[in-house]
């Protein structure tokens, strides 16, 4: 048995990175003897408040609300052999509770899916991303016994301070995400796109693209993740992001598309979007940023996307051909099986665990039963 205090940002069922990594790798732990509380950082007021515009003084007063539950928390570390903390226990500020947990005997595995070392600026929280103090992801990384990095770029950045670093990407939950017959004989073809406020302006960067493909293309635009979202010229449906019906909303999509700008941020995005739509066998065309470019191989799995020109060539081929489409969703989907599944990574995270607990000199882990 392993008890385990996840410390993380969100409540449950929120956060992609947080859904698409512990969360959702919880199931195959707790079989395996790993017990897990989590502890959120953010009340569900907070939640549903903080990544609105405005209202600054009321986030400020329930972010200070949050840390003051996070102090009470040190109090119980001892009662855990691990803790886990993916990107960091609170939204502002240094790493100061992080830096109490080792002098209390507890070791910590950091786990980080996204460039947090690298300034943002949130669409939604201007002034608040002043106070994120980016470089305690580095800090972070010193002090853990062992960091898991979800891609090879923010694996290297780690690596700088701490030499125990394992890659362990975001996966997909192959039980949910399942493989189902599609309607392509004489229907109209839909991409799809799935996001949020805060990464919508990456589809905005193909606004004039869509729309010069419109007036030759047959095909219309589905987005999830913002219901009133329209591009002048382009057929577009959009629908509000809900976990419950996250799967079925984009079973519809038959080419899905994740564009982003080449930067510092982008470089540690960890291919989410991509791996979703490889999971419904959805070909995928993206920009080969941050993990796209570990995942997609051109032409064979997916398609990879560098310029306007390549954006259209790649698209219209896959608009124009259902056989194409079947053939690169099956391999897409083939390699989420192979690799980027919570099946496959959970057993690894369980054995990184059990090497953290014995390094930390807690109860002895159970083997892992590998049949």
């Amino acid at each position: 048995m392993i008890r385990l205090l996840a410390i993380v940002p969100s409540i449950p069922d929120r956060s992609p990175g947080q859904r698409y990594r512990l969360e959702q790798w919880e199931p195959h732990l707790r079989k395996l003897g790993v017990e897990i509380r989590f502890e959120p950082f953010e009340s569900p007021e907070l939640n549903a408040l903080l990544y609105q515009p405005g209202q600054i003084a009321r986030k400020i007063g329930l972010i200070a609300e949050s840390f003051a539950q996070r102090v009470r928390l040190l109090k119980s570390i001892r009662e855990y052999d691990v803790v886990y903390i993916f990107r960091e226990a609170a939204v502002l500020g240094p790493a100061i509770l992080e830096r109490r947990i080792p002098h209390l005997g507890v070791p910590i595995v950091f786990d980080f899916d996204d460039a947090i070392f690298v300034r943002y600026i949130s669409p939604s929280n201007g002034l608040l991303s002043l106070l994120k103090c980016a470089g305690k992801t580095r800090t972070l990384c010193r002090i853990a016994t062992r960091v898991m990095a979800g891609n090879r770029y923010l694996a290297d950045y780690a690596a700088r301070v701490n030499p125990n670093v394992t890659i362990v990407p975001t996966t997909i939950d192959t039980d949910k995400y399942t493989l189902e017959p599609r309607q392509t004989a004489g229907s109209q073809p839909v991409l799809g796109w799935t996001g949020s406020y805060s990464t919508v302006q990456h589809l905005d960067a193909l606004k004039d693209l869509l729309r010069k493909m419109a007036k030759k293309e047959n095909f219309r635009l589905r987005v999830i993740g913002l219901a009133d979202y329209r591009i002048d010229g382009v057929q577009t449906e959009a629908i509000a992001w809900r976990s419950a019906s996250e799967v079925d909303d984009l079973r519809p999509v038959d080419i899905g598309i994740m564009p982003l700008p080449d930067n510092r941020w982008t470089r540690g995005k960890c291919a989410c979007k991509a791996l979703q739509y490889m999971g419904l066998g959805i070909p995928t065309v993206c920009s080969p940023v941050g993990a796209n470019t570990e995942i997609i191989r051109d032409g064979v799995n997916g398609f990879l996307a560098d310029d306007e020109d390549q954006w259209v060539e790649k698209l219209t081929l896959l608009l124009r051909s259902p056989e194409l489409r079947n053939r690169i969703g099956l391999a897409g989907r083939a390699t989420v099986e192979s690799g980027f599944s919570a099946l496959v990574q959970a057993p690894r995270v369980y054995e990184i665990l059990c090497g953290v607990m014995a390094s930390g000199l807690r109860r002895e882990c159970g083997p892992l039963n590998k049949s």
